[in-house]
């Protein structure tokens, strides 16, 4: 099965280290422009999910989320999530660090898509 969401070994291991330091983490990808693109990642349960927010699943243990509304942007992709070296605005826990999470992708092929479920309602975090 094919996972709408996987990530860079660079990724799980900023993601292992963040754990490590800070506890059960999870991802929110806004829809936003700028830095609202970019994934936050915060502390489990320090983002207040909305009703309209999907699991779309997890990395490294950590939930992946996002609107229902952008999810319909990348419904057909699955989200690579990859680290860079940047500064960026914003609160996510790997900031400090000197480098920032990025969201990529890649289009499914049909015989994905006709196997992938739904995401699922992520107010249950």
């Amino acid at each position: 099965m094919t996972d709408r969401v996987t990530a860079t070994p660079e990724a799980v291991a900023l993601l292992n280290r963040l754990s490590a330091k800070h506890g059960p983490l999870m991802l929110h990808l806004s829809g936003g422009c700028c830095d609202g693109s970019a994934p936050l990642c915060l502390p489990l349960g320090e983002f207040r999910l909305g009703g309209r927010d999907l699991q779309l699943g997890t990395v490294a243990g950590a939930p992946f989320c996002m609107s229902d509304d952008t999810f319909q942007w990348w419904r057909n992709t699955q989200v690579i999530l990859d680290v860079i070296h940047a500064r960026g605005g914003g609160f996510s826990l790997e900031a400090p660090d000197g480098v920032r999470f990025t969201a990529k992708a890649r289009l499914f092929t049909d015989e994905e898509l006709a196997g992938l479920s739904d995401p699922q309602p992520a107010n249950t975090l």
